[in-house]
């Protein structure tokens, strides 16, 4: 019954495969995690530090492993059975919630011993974003995979949008050390649905090299293919400029507008029910033609609307322009992960991935850089700064790459 009704509703259309359905779900749960150790760090480290710049330390922390383990992640990806790694990756999840947890309820808190378990949080989670994005094509097929992959961001904003809202009341009722036994149990939940999940998809490749093949192989790609390159330096350009934005939102909550712990939780809230919107957009096009136009237009948007933030200094203003800023950034990753799939053969996909994770790994650039930054000129002048760079840039693009700007 769901998989007739997914394929009438044209932005559901991957939900007509049983595997990604439960894929579907294990993203939400995963997500879930995520959204709750999102704010819960950004709350622990500004309360023990005050600093802004030690929330782009934390936030650099968790993002640093992305860089150094891109094109590792891609080529195991392509190696071992994806839907395997997937599980065990998650499993590496419930381990770190668990010695955080441990940790935060002994009473032995201190920010570089939360600083390493976020860093440790990110190793797990550059493995899981490589495979899983890799593993979500294996299963609906390169015809839906602009769909399919932006219901799994989907997946990724639902489990955000409760994670965020149960952690600010969690942190609030019983502190941050019960919270991340919440955030354990999630993770496990998550690697229990994996179970149901089959092994293989509608365009998993039979053909599996050793990983120092694929790093080789993975090195000649990026390369040798162009496409792929300038792909992966508009993400982190776009990662470095633009998805930083979220590093300051526990400066806002607490001195810009005064809304506490409970406020940041319903502050990423409403950022991830607008990335929600951007993606139900892409979800809805399908196999659309113009995507590299759509992507510049949306990256031009990202910026645009950071800039906004400079004004915005009341909370309805300040949760619109959040929403709009984010349905444009999730609909922009969303693009860059799809063209770099499409871009290669099957066999290349988990290493395409990989690229993609190794250009989110310039985040912690930016985390520090607009930490340092906001420290000098306040959170909503950092922002003005950032967005400008990154609106600039698009437009850069837009006239000086027409390969690019007319990518089907």
């Amino acid at each position: 019954m769901i998989a007739r009704l997914a394929a009438k509703a044209g932005w559901a259309t991957s939900l007509q495969f049983r595997d990604f359905r439960f894929l579907w779900a294990s993203t939400v749960f995963y997500s879930l995690s995520t959204g709750m150790e999102r704010v819960a760090v950004g709350w622990l480290v500004f309360d023990l530090t005050g600093s802004p710049f030690m929330l782009g330390v934390a936030a650099a922390a968790r993002m640093a492993p992305f860089f150094f383990l891109g094109i590792l992640s891609g080529s195991i990806a392509d190696w071992l059975e994806r839907r395997t790694l997937l599980w065990f990756s998650t499993l590496g999840g419930i381990l770190v919630s668990s010695v955080m947890a441990a940790m935060l309820l002994s009473g032995a808190t201190h920010v570089w011993a939360v600083i390493g378990l976020v860093a440790a949080s990110g190793c797990v989670f550059a493995f899981v974003l490589t495979t899983r994005e890799a593993y979500t094509v294996d299963i609906v097929g390169p015809q839906h995979s602009l769909n399919g992959l932006s219901l799994d961001s989907m997946a990724m904003q639902v489990g955000g949008v409760v994670g965020a809202i149960l952690s600010g009341a969690l942190i609030h009722a019983v502190g941050p050390g019960w919270q991340y036994v919440a955030i354990g149990i999630a993770y496990a939940v998550s690697a229990a649905v994996l179970l149901g999940i089959g092994k293989v998809g509608q365009a998993d490749s039979p053909r599996r090299e050793p990983v120092l093949t694929n790093l080789a192989g993975h090195l000649q790609l990026i390369g040798s293919n162009r496409i792929l390159l300038t792909l992966m330096v508009l993400a982190s350009i776009t990662e470095v400029f633009g998805f930083t934005h979220l590093t300051l939102l526990p400066v806002f909550a607490k001195e810009v507008l005064g809304v506490g712990p409970v406020g940041l939780g319903f502050m990423t809230a409403v950022r991830q029910g607008g990335a929600l919107i951007g993606l139900f957009f892409l979800a809805n096009l399908r196999d659309f033609q113009s995507k590299g136009l759509l992507m510049l237009g949306l990256a031009f948007g990202f910026g645009a609307g950071m800039m906004l933030f400079s004004w915005a200094t009341n909370l309805l203003l300040f949760l619109l322009v959040l929403a709009v800023v984010n349905a444009c950034a999730m609909a922009v990753d969303t693009l860059y992960k799809t063209l770099m799939q499409e871009n290669v053969t099957d066999e290349q996909r988990g290493r395409a991935m990989g690229s993609w994770v190794l250009s989110v790994g310039a985040a912690p650039v930016g985390h520090v850089g607009i930490g340092g930054l906001a420290g000098v000129l306040g959170a909503p002048g950092a922002l003005l700064v950032n967005g400008a760079v990154l609106s600039i840039v698009s437009l850069t693009v837009v006239a000086g790459l027409p390969r690019i700007r007319r990518l089907p």
